[in-house]
């Protein structure tokens, strides 16, 4: 049984390493913004064979139960709406709340899965399926993990002074984690994102250092001081406001 989590721990995080790879590689390959375009799909159907392996091994570890399964569907089916309804709101992100306190509350697999899930089946419903979707069921994926790993997690009995700290975590991890999210959603898309004769466009023979500090500029502006302000707010405000009792109330239909 150990030998069979650590071959499947190894899948995921090899998955998880290629996404990553995906994500960064402005950073390390030399192209041309033109043929950065033409890569795109390829790029994006290497991401699906990844996907198809960390849910399939995700979901024979992570749902050990009718029950979990049920709680996953039911979440993605409410993080889905949520996305839906606030799509066009810039960048209101209410969706993020779902995906911090499930995979909290259930733990990092169940995170990561309902971070995909979440993803694809809005994008199903929406109609919102590009070349951006394998990339944001990832990072959606990170984000509902992450929750999941952070220390302290209460498991049991515990006093309201405890329930506050652990929300105070989570609102700084919601914070934190809306303004990667945006970062990595703007890094793999920057190279044909602006012009090539800008002061932050992408330099298909620059140095890391060199892109890096043209990136850091072009997120800042574009999406760093609006959209993902916005969302970190929106989420640290919902993780404030419903934090406390949505934990509870999961943690109790779980049982």
């Amino acid at each position: 049984m150990i030998e069979r989590l650590n071959v499947k721990n190894g899948f995921v995080i090899i998955a998880t390493v290629l996404a990553a790879s995906a994500f960064a590689w402005p950073l390390f390959a030399t192209a041309l913004p033109q043929q950065a375009q033409a890569a795109v799909p390829v790029v994006v159907f290497a991401l699906v064979p990844a996907l198809i392996v960390v849910i399939s091994l995700l979901l024979d570890g992570a749902v050990s139960s009718s029950k979990t399964l049920a709680l996953l569907g039911l979440l993605a089916a409410v993080g889905a709406a949520v996305r839906i309804a606030s799509t066009g709101v810039g960048g209101f992100e209410a969706v993020f709340i779902i995906l911090i306190l499930g995979g909290r509350a259930y733990g990092a697999r169940f995170g990561f899965l309902l971070g995909m899930l979440t993803i694809a089946l809005s994008s199903i419903l929406w109609g919102g399926f590009g070349p951006w979707t394998a990339f944001q069921m990832f990072a959606a994926g990170w984000v509902g993990a992450g929750a999941g790993l952070i220390p302290g997690r209460i498991t049991g009995v515990a006093d309201k002074a405890a329930r506050r700290r652990e929300i105070m975590w989570l609102i700084a991890y919601g914070v934190i984690a809306s303004y990667l999210f945006g970062a990595l959603m703007n890094l793999w898309f920057w190279p044909f994102g602006v012009g090539p004769e800008t002061s932050i466009s992408y330099l298909p023979a620059g140095s890391l250092t060199d892109n890096l500090s043209r990136f850091g500029v072009y997120t800042l502006v574009t999406s760093t001081l609006t959209w993902d302000t916005v969302r970190a707010l929106t989420t640290g405000i919902g993780l404030a406001l419903i934090g406390v009792p949505a934990l509870k109330a999961l943690r109790r239909a779980k049982l």
